[in-house]
């Protein structure tokens, strides 16, 4: 039930460049603009940026180049209309897209899945790919100094739905021998706590007490832990995005399940006490300049004012 991690949960959202649905929409687009806009995102400043910088080079490589052609080659399709999320603060050197690049797939985050679901449907069929699922990782063997497979726990089977927390009652136990471990666990954002820890208070000041979970409890950071001590090397741990305008769900699927909403730029924000959020603390602009701004004012929440008039514009 879980097959796609968090992607299934997502709006679908996928940064392309010079697409033709921004050439449609007159968006000029290119690589370098792209390359420019994310570097001054990144704002890669440690040593231990080598390999990001690399990443950050591909990955736009790829949204430039042949990103699209081989997505929709694999039945995927977009929103025609171009988002512009995280423009930043209006300045070219800084943070933030310059111009729309937010690519809604059609069917969001379950489209984003479908395609490859598919694929390692096809792949288990004929044989090159195995499911263990309930196969719960405790350690990483390493054998003269290299990751040789996994152990851990099998669990007893669960029905529960996706996203809810299943049993962990274990059944037996495993051990799997493999030429190249990958470890693909997710992050921390299921675990306030761990959050809070690693929250870096130099930059975006001290963490909130409240908060509402994105993600479901698995998502607790077990499996960054076990690569460490089985020597991974794990950087950039207080480099963390967390959204500002979370509510809390209605009808919630795990523990503190928060839903983000997508505001239009006309929306009127105000802090707690009713001040309006200066620029560039606006709707879709920039996340973690607000979150730091919203904290500052000892408050851990803001509102948001739409009538029907301003909603009319959108």
């Amino acid at each position: 039930n879980s097959v796609g991690g968090q992607a299934f949960w997502s709006l679908g959202g996928l940064f392309m460049v010079d697409s033709p649905e921004q050439r449609r929409l007159g968006i000029k687009d290119n690589l370098d603009l792209a390359r420019q806009d994310w570097l001054g995102s990144a704002q890669f400043d440690r040593p231990e940026d080598h390999w990001p910088k690399q990443w950050a080079e591909a990955y736009l490589q790829f949204a430039a180049g042949e990103m699209r052609s081989w997505l929709h080659s694999l039945g995927m399709r977009w929103f025609p209309v171009v988002g512009w999320a995280e423009r930043g603060g209006g300045q070219a050197h800084g943070h933030g897209n310059s111009v729309p690049r937010f690519h809604v797939t059609w069917g969001t985050g379950p489209g984003v899945v479908a395609p490859f679901e598919r694929l390692m449907r096809e792949a288990i069929s004929g044989g090159l790919l195995t499911l263990k699922c309930r196969y719960r990782v405790n350690e990483i063997i390493t054998t003269n100094g290299r990751a040789s497979g996994v152990r851990g726990d099998i669990l007893t089977p669960s029905t529960v739905e996706r996203g809810q927390s299943s049993s962990r009652d274990v059944e037996n136990q495993f051990e799997l021998t493999a030429n190249c471990v990958i470890v693909t666990s997710g992050g921390i954002g299921g675990d306030p706590e761990r959050v809070r820890k690693a929250w870096p208070r130099d930059r975006l000041g001290n963490p909130p007490q409240n908060m509402v979970l994105g993600v479901p409890a698995h998502v607790d950071g077990r499996g960054i832990d076990i690569a460490i001590a089985a020597g991974g090397h794990v950087i950039n741990g207080d480099r963390m995005w967390h959204y500002t305008e979370g509510l809390r769900n209605w009808n919630p699927i795990w523990p503190n399940h928060g839903i983000r909403i997508l505001p239009g730029p006309s929306s009127m924000w105000f802090d707690a006490e009713g001040n309006r959020m200066p620029s560039p603390c606006l709707p879709g602009f920039d996340t973690l300049g607000t979150l730091k701004h919203i904290l500052a004012t000892g408050h851990e929440y803001s509102w948001f004012i739409l009538t029907e008039k301003i909603i009319r514009k959108e």
